[in-house]
């Protein structure tokens, strides 16, 4: 089918995709990359571009921006960011990172945005979603809120909803950069998520400043 996740396989730490017994190596990774690398080897056939033709330039393609984009890297440690938000993307996008390397320890940070995100009554649809990250961060700024006119969230509210004890939830800026910049990050994978950016962060700026400190 168009949309079937395209065969493939993971090799330390890169994917490939499987085509005629032949491994095919990739710059992204994650389901959903591989069920859209179907859909557009569908659209190219239909344009008259031949599969070798396909696969050579999808070896290459870097992914879209601010979707798994790497922002940095050094040594064994890697940066990521993601626009996910909605519970199924922000669930896809943890489950994609740590499937892809599952030795390294996953720090996924998630900034609740959206209008729908910070309602009370949509949080409880984040339940379970962060679970398979080892350290799990939740981010968001009160005066959102208070700009979208919504009732007022409490730190515990969100920390009840995404149904994980060991969450961290903050809602000041500095605390979050603070425990961010505290972090042990040899050996792991940083991952933001949000469709904003965290109160103003430069993510990509931050993120070179982080790894400058390892050795």
């Amino acid at each position: 089918m168009a949309y079937d996740i395209h065969p493939h396989n993971r090799q330390g730490d890169k994917t490939f995709l499987v085509v005629r017994n032949n491994n095919i190596p990739l710059t992204i990774f994650g389901d959903h990359n591989l069920q859209n690398i179907s859909g557009a080897k569908l659209v190219c056939n239909k344009l008259n571009i031949t599969d070798d033709e396909f696969y050579e330039a999808i070896s290459h393609f870097k992914g879209a921006s601010k979707r798994l984009e790497l922002l940095a890297e050094k040594h064994s440690t890697r940066i990521f960011r993601d626009f996910a938000h909605s519970p199924s993307k922000l669930k896809a996008t943890v489950n994609a990172v740590k499937g892809q390397f599952p030795e390294k320890k996953l720090i996924a940070i998630m900034e609740l945005h959206t209008f729908s995100s910070l309602n009370a009554a949509f949080l409880n649809e984040y339940s379970g979603t962060m679970d398979l990250a080892d350290l799990a961060i939740v981010y968001y700024n009160p005066e959102v809120i208070e700009h979208k006119k919504l009732e007022p969230i409490s730190t515990e509210q969100v920390r009840q909803s995404f149904k994980n004890p060991d969450l961290l939830v903050f809602c000041d800026q500095k605390e979050l950069i603070s425990k961010i910049e505290d972090l042990e990050l040899p050996e792991s994978n940083l991952l933001f998520m949000s469709s904003g950016n965290f109160s103003g962060i430069e993510l990509k700026e931050f993120a070179e400043k982080l790894l400058s400190k390892l050795q």
